[in-house]
């Protein structure tokens, strides 16, 4: 990761002063939370994608900038809003948001943050960048709303819930990697492939984040363990275990999830290991971080196609 960064490290460093430039507002919340969330650490992932994509095109410009940060202020609104929904107190490991200033604040920042995010879009002036960011922006809200259907919903089966990635997480990976290749002029093919190695890369991404709920150290992941059990979301590794599992086994995710809370932790814990609910869980994001990788064929060879497949198998390898 740290030669990843190197490679773009001028180009971030870019993207950071368009973030810390557009953050102003003359009202004083408004900065103070947005500045909060903004500088709590986070991979940045999504940013750099808009330009590693833009450099395997070899774009020449600023735009990118701009759509990096953009893509940044998207993911950070949602952010500031699923803290909120899921009554979250513990985000990279710090205080949310919501925890600090409360809940009207972060919804209504992360307002300010979304309608922020159109202004910058619009000043690009392509209609086609519009076009990409619109739309993920509303199937990102669709997303938003599936998952909180699917609450405490133990009937809900992979399909239904690999819906849910595609939309929530794995649409804003998809319109990053693609504006890259539209600033960068990219033909039909690798626009589909880019916008293709974005939707696979978002969806490994998200289930290694399913994986590190139950395995992961809270010291690295920033979040307490069993968080998503906590909010009753039926996730794959549970999944997994109501249609694998023993009766028994079965029937503690099933109440696990229709009730919610932590109470039931360690017998879920013990079903998930028992039938190797994470390492099926593993095995979907290899194959999802491989079609990411096929997806770059029609890239030609350079260091930016270089990282990008580097990405692909650090965000199944990754224990944070």
């Amino acid at each position: 990761m740290e030669q990843f960064f190197n490679l773009i490290g001028p180009d971030m460093t870019a993207v950071d002063a368009v973030i810390r430039q557009r953050l102003h507002s003359d009202v004083a919340l408004v900065r103070q939370v947005a500045e909060y969330i903004i500088q709590s650490g986070g991979k940045r992932l999504r940013p750099a994608l808009v330009l590693l994509s833009a450099g395997a095109l070899a774009y020449r410009g600023t735009h990118h900038h701009e759509l990096a940060a953009v893509i940044e202020f998207i993911h950070t609104a949602t952010l500031l809003h699923d803290d909120v929904v899921d009554g979250s107190d513990l985000r990279r490991g710090r205080d949310t948001a919501n925890a600090i200033f409360g809940n009207s604040a972060s919804v209504l920042v992360g307002d300010f943050l979304y309608s922020r995010a159109f202004q910058m879009m619009v000043a690009v002036d392509d209609m086609r960048v519009m076009r990409v960011l619109s739309d993920a922006t509303n199937v990102i809200a669709e997303g938003e709303v599936l998952q909180l259907m699917n609450c405490h919903d133990a009937d809900v089966d992979e399909a239904g819930y690999l819906q849910v990635i595609r939309y929530k997480t794995a649409k804003l990976f998809e319109a990053a990697a693609q504006l890259g290749a539209i600033l960068g002029g990219g033909s039909a093919a690798v626009e589909q492939g880019m916008a293709s190695y974005g939707i696979h890369l978002g969806t490994a991404f998200q289930l290694i984040d399913d994986v590190l709920d139950y395995s992961g150290a809270e010291v690295e992941t920033g979040k307490h363990l069993g968080d998503d059990l906590a909010e009753g979301k039926p996730t794959l590794p549970l999944i997994f275990v109501l249609q694998h599992g023993n009766a028994e086994q079965a029937a503690s995710v099933r109440r696990a999830i229709e009730s919610g809370g932590r109470d039931d932790f360690p017998h879920v814990l013990a079903a998930i290991r028992a039938t190797g609910a994470l390492d099926y869980a593993r095995r979907k994001a290899r194959a999802e971080a491989e079609l990411a990788a096929a997806a770059l064929a029609a890239l030609p060879a350079s260091q930016y196609k270089d990282s990008l497949l580097e990405l692909s198998l650090f965000a199944v390898a990754r224990n944070y």
